[in-house]
């Protein structure tokens, strides 16, 4: 599989884009972990270490022009936007379940769109969006170790401190 690094590198040289190390670093930060998300406060971070004087602005900007080429994609998590690595186009039509607490991602086939079109007459559907959300296996186990209460107070009809009952 080809780089996703140089590959989108090679792609923005083609549309005229300005090669820069901070670009390549800010594609790399995707390409270590292409299933999850992060937010563009999380990738300044990440870069401040090789690139101590980046700004947000900058880095946001660069964000939105790679969801705007198709190099990441774009969500919604708690309120803020997010960024991942495009999808491999190998995987088709999909979307996703989104962990709201490690950001990761699993692809979800659901029914053809089409479908909804028929119910639609006279409109046209130009784009949507669908994603589930919640908790991963391992963010689930990590909140209900959190959750455990010592004295097993959930079989007392009440405790000092709060849970889910």
């Amino acid at each position: 599989m080809v780089d996703f690094v140089k590959a989108s590198m090679n792609y923005l040289s083609e549309l005229g884009y300005k090669y820069t190390k901070r670009r390549a670093d800010m594609l790399a930060v995707f390409s270590d972990d292409p299933l999850h998300y992060k937010s563009a406060k999380e990738v300044q971070r990440t870069l401040a270490k090789d690139h101590p004087s980046i700004s947000f602005d900058t880095v946001y900007r660069n964000l939105r022009l790679f969801v705007e080429l198709e190099l990441l994609e774009e969500s919604e998590i708690d309120g803020g936007m997010v960024f991942r690595q495009h999808c491999d186009p190998i995987l088709g039509h999909h979307h996703h379940f989104i962990c709201t607490s490690c950001g990761g991602t699993v692809p979800v086939r659901l029914g053809d769109i089409s479908q909804y079109q028929e119910q639609l007459e006279g409109y046209l559907i130009q784009s949507h969006v669908f994603q589930l959300r919640g908790l991963c296996p391992d963010c689930r186990k990590k909140a209900a170790e959190k959750r455990k209460c010592p004295d097993d107070c959930r079989k007392k009809d009440s405790c000092s401190h709060s849970h889910n009952r």
